[in-house]
């Protein structure tokens, strides 16, 4: 009975394909086919299934489970297969009864280009690792690079270096400084006590760096001072900072601008300017010179500005009075024909005879009165009395008529029409004499209004005379150049290789 269950548990042995065998050992018997190999999930080595058919008991699947345990560190096909250890815990008996499983061994297939089929592969020879990048060796383009650095910077350093110590001409520089004052008085009482506030002009002190810039300037002091001859002294041994006689005269302003610099603070309105020379007395001269033609420039436009604010007055002030002339020329033409200084007076006088006569009337009308209340009618007093009533209302009568419409007087018109005239030109007599007034008082604010701004240049830096040249900056002309160079020589190498990256 435990021989049939020991029986009935034998896992049966799968039947394996053929293996050469060198050693001598009895090749297995062939079995069925087996599918082909399926690689595993690395997909680095093939693994191939087993074609074991499950076994019924449960002994025979612990030591089927075992068996595919051991895959993992199964030998190469074609290998001789040791027999499965047997499980814990069996007797004899059933080591005797179970045999050792078999590993199949399957039939390899050929691949085109590899080992031929049953055959164990051959060890892969490991290729040698190349490395990431070649050793460094000097190309081309390097040597081009080097070239270009020494015919681009180092060269024009090294010209440059020695036209500046073995052929430049030393200069020498004369510095003054100066700016525009502008002298206001505050009020009336500044004016009495003398006090006074100093204020700057930075709208003539701009005018007055353009001048220094400008060719009028260079003309003039070329003219006074010969300023070709003066720049010219180290042609043609320093062609760079010498100037060439034969230039023109826009050629001398380039000069000068290179001569004369000016520092100007537009906050204080100070300036400050260097003139270069190749002697120390030229540049003193020159600054010199600059200094007395900036004085008379600030003067001048000091009495134009005096002028412009002036001028309106003035010219409103001269047609007041020409207006007031008039005035008074047609008063004096009718007084000449009128014969009357003055109607009005004239007229009051007038006024005062016929007052006069009317007053008389009235006396003799009381005499008359009086006369026929105690005296007869053949008084001659009587009589006397109405004559003399008569004369006076025809006076009366006279000297109203003169102030009729056809009365005349002195100089033969009527009163009205000579009052009325007169009358007119008085008014404008008096309009033009007020207005000329008025434009007199405002040129006369105007002028003390110029007079309180007047701009005068103040120098707080008179004319230096140097006593060693200090010009061309040498050291500072090349590093400013080497500088330079080396700038425009990385820049053109980074274009180059980054034009070479892009290809």
């Amino acid at each position: 009975m435990t021989k049939s269950l020991h029986e009935s548990n034998r896992v049966p042995e799968p039947q394996v394909a053929p293996v050469s065998n060198p050693g001598g050992a009895v090749p297995p018997q062939p079995g069925p086919e087996v599918p082909p190999p399926q690689k595993d999930r690395e997909g680095s080595q093939e693994r191939p299934p087993l074609a074991v058919p499950l076994p019924e008991t449960a002994v025979a699947r612990s030591t089927l489970r075992r068996m595919v345990g051991l895959t993992a560190g199964r030998p190469p096909a074609g290998a001789a297969v040791s027999p499965a250890r047997p499980l814990a815990g069996d007797g004899a008996a059933r080591e005797s009864a179970i045999p050792a499983p078999v590993r199949p061994v399957l039939k390899a297939e050929a691949r085109p280009g590899g080992p031929p089929a049953g055959t164990a592969p051959a060890p892969s020879k490991l290729s040698a690792v190349r490395p990431v990048a070649a050793e460094a060796a000097m190309q081309l383009r390097h040597r081009g690079i080097l070239a270009s650095f020494a015919a681009l910077v180092v060269l024009p350093v090294f010209l440059t270096a020695s036209y500046l110590w073995l052929v430049a001409v030393d200069q020498y520089a004369s510095t003054v400084g100066f700016s525009v004052r502008t002298e206001e008085v505050s009020s009336s009482l500044g004016i009495l006590g003398g006090l006074t506030r100093l204020s700057g002009s930075s709208s003539d002190a701009d005018i007055l760096y353009d001048y220094i810039h400008s060719q009028e300037l260079v003309e003039f002091l070329d003219d006074e001072i010969d300023l070709k001859a003066i720049f010219s002294k180290a042609w043609p041994n320093d062609p760079i900072f010498a100037f060439n006689p034969d230039g023109s005269i826009e050629d001398l302003v380039d000069h000068w601008e290179d001569k004369v610099k000016i520092t100007y603070d537009t906050s204080s309105g100070l300036m400050t300017l260097r003139v270069l020379a190749f002697t120390a007395e030229d540049a003193t001269l020159i600054a010199t010179k600059i200094l007395e033609r900036s004085t008379e420039k600030v003067n001048l436009l000091s009495q134009d500005a005096r002028e412009d604010a002036t001028r309106y007055t003035r010219t409103e002030m001269e047609r007041a009075l020409e207006r007031l002339k008039e005035a008074r020329e047609a008063l004096t033409k009718f007084r000449m024909q009128s014969r009357v200084v003055d109607p009005v007076a004239d007229l009051q006088g007038q006024m005062g005879v016929l007052n006069s006569l009317q007053a008389q009337l009235a006396e003799s009308y009381v005499e008359l009165d009086l006369l026929r209340a105690t005296a007869t009618e053949t008084d001659p007093r009587i009589t006397q009395t109405e004559q003399r009533i008569i004369v006076i209302q025809r006076r009366i009568a006279e000297e109203r008529q003169k102030f009729g419409e056809n009365g005349q007087g002195p100089g033969g018109e009527d009163y009205a029409t000579m009052v009325a005239e007169f009358e007119r030109l008085s008014v404008d007599r008096e309009f033009a004499e007020q207005t000329y007034h008025t434009a007199l008082a405002a040129y006369d604010v105007a002028q003390a209004e110029a007079q309180r701004k007047s701009r005068y240049l103040a120098a707080h830096i008179m004319p230096t005379v140097a006593q060693k040249a200090e010009y061309p900056a040498r050291w500072t002309l090349l590093g400013l150049t080497a500088f330079f160079l080396l700038m425009a020589w990385s820049i053109g190498v980074l274009i180059y290789y980054s034009i070479r990256d892009r290809r």
